[in-house]
């Protein structure tokens, strides 16, 4: 067959160990030959960040900010034993948060989903997406070690000396104190990515918080929610009739865990954090599950959900045999591929994604499958591959379907 031809060039970033090593064999036998592949290549391995200064990874996210797609490969976010590992100038910040930043973009996490594979709870029959507000709160905090009696207040001060103070607690020895903040244009920008993803995706969108605890904080993000949905979405929501659904944070988990899924799941930095680990476990596996960051304005970076598998990579190094989902990975490239062929209507770009996805996902039905799977799977039959006998398998197939 002829190879797909692109009009308008992906951001592809390649990364470090042995998801670069995937990366590359996922592209030599499930992409190039059957598309034309245009994109703006960054290496965004460990070493160019340090050559760079990490100025690698901003000229990426303005490239995604130029094209409008881009695909990423996992990446290491270092510390520091990794400083030593590879001799680097500095501890370099994580290429997601950098992307994050840059794009004002929103991360939406959900689990890809095989039927042979059941989730932990068992009623969950569709995927959950997670939504993480990945801007500020504690990832941003100020502490302090309080090592005596004293007064620790909450201090404002304006651009002309003017102060606001507020009592945080008045202690009679030793303690701790903890400082956050958020950005109201960062809130915004959060609602925004997730009822736009929403719709884009046709599921319900659910938001939650602690605001009868949290009187100000949590409470501004539901305001901004209500406000901009109200002013906004509502009819765009009830055209499609989906729904637009508020809760407190503690009753979200209730709820979530007596559903069958099927929604996207809204929350704040620390709670997206741990929620989207929860859901991907419960599903099977972080190697089962995508990840896209999405800007309000409409840009798009796909990347799968886990790390660099560092200990298979060590392996690969020595010669040995490694047993390597790349599942997550093969979906970063085909949700990039799909959302370019949507943008540049090139219906059969998007075809091409669909099918890709499709016969990943056969070969797992059939019992074809990596390590991690095969220890969570309800077949009986199966035959556990390696990692590049797992791409190769998935390449037969795309074949037989093309």
């Amino acid at each position: 067959m002829a190879k797909i031809k692109m009009k308008t060039p992906l951001v592809e970033m390649n990364g470090d160990e042995m998801t670069r090593i995937l990366w590359g064999y996922v592209k030599e036998e499930l992409i190039n030959p059957f598309v034309e592949l245009k994109s703006e290549y960054y290496d965004l391995g460990i070493e160019v960040r340090d050559e760079t200064d990490d100025k690698v990874t901003i000229e990426a996210a303005e490239a995604i900010k130029k094209y409008g797609v881009g695909v990423k490969c996992a990446t290491i976010t270092p510390n520091s034993d990794r400083v030593k590992e590879y001799t680097l100038k500095e501890m370099w910040k994580s290429p997601n948060g950098t992307i994050r930043s840059i794009l004002d973009g929103t991360v939406f996490r959900a689990p890809i989903c095989i039927d042979s594979i059941e989730p932990c709870v068992r009623n969950w029959i569709k995927p959950i997406t997670i939504a993480r507000h990945a801007y500020g709160d504690i990832y941003k905090d100020s502490e302090m070690k309080i090592e005596e009696k004293g007064r620790c207040e909450l201090v404002f001060t304006n651009d002309i000396g003017n102060e606001k103070r507020q009592l945080i607690h008045n202690f009679d020895g030793d303690g701790i104190v903890l400082g956050m903040y958020n950005l109201k244009s960062s809130i915004e920008s959060f609602a925004r990515s997730c009822f736009n993803f929403a719709l884009d995706t046709k599921q319900e969108l659910w938001f939650s918080s602690k605001d009868t605890i949290s009187k100000t904080y949590d409470h501004t993000f539901k305001d901004i929610f209500k406000e901009i949905y109200e002013n906004e979405y509502k009819n765009k929501f009830e055209e499609e009739g989906i729904e637009y659904f508020y809760t407190l944070i503690d009753d979200a988990v209730a709820r979530i865990i007596k559903s069958e899924g099927g929604m996207i799941w809204a929350c704040k930095n620390y709670d997206g954090d741990v929620m989207s680990d929860m859901v991907a476990t419960a599903f099977g596996s972080l190697a089962m599950m995508t990840s896209v960051l999405v800007s309000p304005d409409g840009k798009y970076e796909y990347e799968a959900a886990h790390g660099t598998v560092q200990r298979h990579y060590y392996r690969y190094l020595k010669g040995e045999e490694t047993s390597t989902n790349s599942i997550a990975t093969i979906f970063a490239w085909t949700g990039a591929l799909r959302k370019r062929g949507e943008l540049d209507f090139i219906n059969d770009l998007v075809k091409f994604s669909h099918t890709l996805e499709k016969v990943t996902l056969d070969i797992v039905r059939e019992g074809i499958m990596t390590k991690d799977l095969a220890l969570i799977t309800k077949n009986k039959d199966i035959k556990v591959v390696n990692s590049f006998d797992f791409i190769k398998n998935v390449r037969k197939r795309l074949e037989k379907e093309l």
